[in-house]
């Protein structure tokens, strides 16, 4: 019998045409190849585009503190949450993961990459995961580490920090063989939660339907229990 951690696997799909060549029609075509939970991973600025997310496939959002104001996400969360999608809020430092936090997000992202500077330094997401409370009015918060984790030395010192998952990306969509990547990120099985795994077409994301490499490297127990089912 399958243990009760094993994956649910997350995808994270971008759907942004004008900064990422993504589409929305790229998740409804990963939504009927796969019947994994979906991330949908664009600049989320308008209510219509949660609900679009739904309706074409998604389980999950991202909301990125730094483009929303405190309103907003308070709204884009709970209509999220009302329309059963799991949300991912994306911080960049201290002040973002309060406003994460008061917003009642219990899923954290943390981006590793500078938004002026565009440098990426794993120590963002140690110096946030130092700040983030287990626990918040009673429910489990997990924190996910996005951005520039590239081999299994980084998945073990995210894992050390505290980190609950961790969100891979460009990593693997520039490596020419996936499968030897997928082994050598994979195998540290420091972080137990969650791995997702970032696409932004269904022609790359062919490269990872492969069985193999969706159950090693993407191992979890959920997004965020109940949304992502």
């Amino acid at each position: 019998m399958p243990s009760r951690r094993r994956a649910r696997i997350g995808l994270s799909v971008l759907t942004d045409e004008r900064f990422f060549q993504g589409s929305l029609e790229y998740l409804r075509q990963i939504r009927a190849a796969v019947g994994l939970p979906l991330l949908r991973k664009d600049f989320i600025i308008d209510e219509r585009q949660i609900l679009e997310a739904a309706e074409w496939g998604a389980d999950a959002i991202l909301l990125i503190v730094a483009i929303l104001t405190d309103a907003q996400l308070e709204h884009f969360h709970a209509l999220a949450a009302g329309a059963g999608l799991a949300v991912l809020v994306e911080t960049h430092d201290e002040t973002e993961l309060e406003r994460a936090l008061a917003c009642g997000a219990r899923l954290i992202g943390v981006n590793n990459r500078d938004l002026k500077t565009f440098t990426v330094d794993l120590a963002a997401t140690e110096r946030l995961a130092a700040r983030l409370p287990a626990r918040k009015n009673g429910r489990e918060v997990l924190l996910v580490s996005e951005s520039g984790i590239r081999d299994r030395k980084d998945v073990a010192r995210l894992a050390r920090s505290g980190a609950s998952a961790i969100l891979v990306g460009e990593s693997l969509t520039r490596e020419k063989n996936i499968a030897a990547k997928n082994h050598g990120t994979a195998r540290s099985g420091q972080v137990g939660r969650a791995r997702l795994c970032s696409i932004r077409s269904s022609i790359v994301s062919n490269r990872f339907l492969g069985g193999e490499f969706i159950g090693r490297l993407l191992e979890s127990a959920s997004l965020n229990e109940p949304a992502c089912r």
